[in-house]
């Protein structure tokens, strides 16, 4: 049995993962255990979509079907979690509990941040909430970290290329 605790990860029926999460929290309270298990995640990313210039900010589940478990390797806390509806068994050889290393646990358990847009690097757009209203141009380059996109716009015979927030251009397929 382990002393300390250690990150597991637990295999899920799809679309429990926030039930065993909130179950396994529950009986953590009732019964004062939180010095056994210490905290139950399930791993997410925001991504913000952008369509037809308007951005909504979504959750999803970075691993579909599984959640990460700091506790301390016990039988009573391998029963409570085994136990628990919604959970088809730990990650390991023979289900049996296999902590993570650190550095496994940084990989996994991060929130993230992305964006997606409905456009590529190629395609024609049109300006919207700009003074350039209305004007079409053809995206050069997409900027994810800083939110951007490079658009050469025709204004007066000439190719200007200007940044734009991901927002302020929309696809003119959709």
């Amino acid at each position: 049995m382990a002393e300390s605790a250690k990150w597991y990860v637990i295999h899920t029926y799809s679309g429990y993962e926030k039930n065993v999460k909130e179950n396994i929290t529950k009986v953590v309270e009732n019964r004062k255990l939180q010095h056994l298990i210490q905290e139950v995640k399930v791993p997410i990313e925001k991504v913000t979509e952008i369509s037809n210039g308007k951005s909504k900010d979504v959750e999803r589940k970075v691993y579909p079907c599984y959640v990460l478990i700091k506790m301390v390797y016990t039988d009573e806390t391998w029963y409570i979690v085994r136990n628990t509806r919604g959970v088809t068994g730990f990650v390991g050889p023979a289900s049996e509990p296999t902590p993570l290393s650190e550095k496994e646990v940084e990989a996994l358990g991060v929130e993230l941040n992305s964006v997606e847009v409905d456009y590529k690097v190629g395609d024609v757009v049109k300006i919207n909430g700009t003074s350039m209203d209305g004007l079409t141009g053809i995206v050069q380059s997409i900027d994810y970290d800083g939110k951007t996109v490079d658009v050469l716009v025709s204004m007066f015979g000439r190719e200007t290329p200007t940044t734009l927030a991901l927002n302020q251009v929309v696809s003119l397929d959709s």
